[in-house]
């Protein structure tokens, strides 16, 4: 017999509107070209064409002018091949450039789905029995291109929940390359992403155990212009590079709020979208909270598991996860350590639960199986839907179940806190079972979550609705974990 769940109403669409500026680069020939043409205009016609599309653009981004000179400075080569200085150029000038250099892209035009849920950092001002909640979801548009966006909420004392309407803008973030590597970390994950071993030991023979991007980039670029006739080889180090660049911090402008704030891919590895973000509110030893996220990059043709950390949801660390244990999907982190050690479950062969201990945040192996598909809801595969709930009965894991026509159905396990690898109990039946509203989407016949909440007694699942919009239920707690005991 199936638990009562109780759907809320509010359902959250995509929005169209919701619009980031890009640069936009149609290869080196087009772009000198280009910039000639620019620059054959008088001035008072450079001023006449940027000034309406200043007035119109600053209505759609905050601080259009800064983002289209960054775009100007950015083809400071082709400007070289036109035998232009950059410098020589007047101000307007350089807008206008920038703005043939400028794409909008809608980041949720396709769909904003598959959330996750953690307690806001800021829980003042609230009456007993709210809750306020940082809510993040993928946002798919134009190409299948997925980022990472935020919304603020609040639960009040019967759960009923409201999401704060978003901003007017949307911002990304500045990127920062500041990080020291690992020299073992980060070769073992260049093998993983198919780099050639023969080029990584002449690359690892100029590296000490640990270096900075700017040492890489410089013994990078200089092997490069040794080797600058071998196609294959300059491939390689463009690869290396672009691994790099998978280490990055993140800072956002004070002055947005977390509706304004969107993670969008950074490197090529991440090219065609950040998927799936699992973030946890993670209690250190010393009691301390930061805020981890594990989430999936793709690049088109490989996936890269890789981990978030921020304590305020302005600046975020971004980083690789390593070892035997990441090399999949689905990968979401307990709550605080376990038995001393990080605890992760995995689902490395896409079809089973894996549980991993590790002593460091970013590197996983030796996972090992703790769940197979047992219920016909879930014979195809089960993985988690975010990372496990402490409560004084076990870990509450909710899972997702994959059945007959490719079905995603959403259900719950129970774990022993002292030993995760020990399963209390499962629910033979779903939780969650896709209905006439929600079966219809991007993906049919999908719910699916990244992570729920427990307040005033009930479990509050966010939910994807067949990969195109969400929605959210609540169910008892006491009545789940009773029912969890028994399985």
């Amino acid at each position: 017999m199936l638990l009562p769940v109780r759907r809320l109403t509010l359902k959250i669409l995509p929005d169209p509107k919701r619009v980031i500026a890009r640069f936009f680069f149609n290869g080196e020939e087009r772009a000198t070209r280009l910039i000639e043409e620019i620059l054959k205009l008088e001035k008072h016609e450079v001023f006449d064409l940027i000034s309406p599309l200043l007035q119109e653009f600053s209505k759609r981004h905050r601080n259009i002018t800064k983002i289209l000179l960054h775009h100007c400075k950015k083809v400071r080569g082709s400007m070289g091949n036109a035998g232009i200085d950059y410098k020589s150029l007047d101000y307007y000038t350089k807008l206008l450039i920038g703005s043939y250099f400028t794409n909008e892209y809608s980041i949720e035009s396709a769909a904003f789905f598959n959330p996750s849920i953690v307690p806001d950092p800021d829980q003042s001002n609230l009456e007993q029995g709210q809750l306020r909640l940082i809510l993040s979801f993928r946002a798919v548009g134009e190409g299948h291109i997925s980022s990472v966006v935020f919304r603020r909420a609040l639960l009040d004392k019967d759960n009923a929940i409201s999401v704060i309407p978003s901003g007017s803008y949307v911002s990304e973030a500045e990127t920062i390359r500041n990080a020291i590597y690992n020299k073992r970390l980060f070769l073992t994950k260049a093998s993983e992403a198919g780099i050639n071993e023969n080029f990584l030991e002449n690359v690892e023979q100029h590296l000490g155990s640990e270096f900075g991007y700017e040492e890489l980039k410089s013994i990078i670029l200089e092997a490069k212009m040794q080797d600058g006739t071998d196609d294959e080889l300059i491939q390689q180090y463009d690869l290396i590079l672009a691994l790099s660049d998978s280490y990055r911090e993140l800072s956002f402008s004070r002055d947005t709020d977390i509706s304004d704030r969107v993670i969008f891919p950074i490197s090529e590895f991440e090219q065609k979208g950040i998927e799936d973000a699992r973030f946890v509110r993670f209690i250190n030893d010393d009691g301390g909270v930061v805020y981890y996220a594990t989430y999936t990059a793709y690049s088109g043709t490989q996936i890269m598991p890789k981990l978030l950390e921020t304590t305020d949801f302005y600046d975020f660390k971004v980083s690789p996860l390593n070892g035997t244990g990441a090399l999949n999907k689905n990968l979401a982190l307990f709550p605080r350590k376990v038995n001393g050690k990080y605890a992760m479950l995995s689902r490395i062969d896409g079809w089973n639960n894996y549980l991993m201990y590790s002593s460091t945040i970013n590197e996983w192996n030796e996972p090992v199986k703790i769940q197979a598909p047992k219920y016909p809801w879930e014979l195809n595969q089960i993985g988690n839907c975010g990372s496990p709930i402490e409560t004084p009965e076990g870990w509450l894991v909710i899972t997702h179940g994959v059945g007959p026509m490719r079905r995603y159905c959403i259900g719950a396990s129970l774990l022993d806190l002292d030993s995760p690898e020990v399963e209390i109990g499962r629910l033979k039946e779903p939780l969650l079972i896709p209905n006439s509203d929600e079966r219809e989407g991007y993906v049919p016949n999908v719910v699916y979550s990244c992570g729920s909440v427990i307040n005033n007694n009930e479990l509050i699942i966010p939910y994807g609705l067949s990969d195109y919009g969400s929605s959210f239920a609540a169910v008892n707690l006491a009545d789940l974990l009773c029912r969890l005991k028994k399985g």
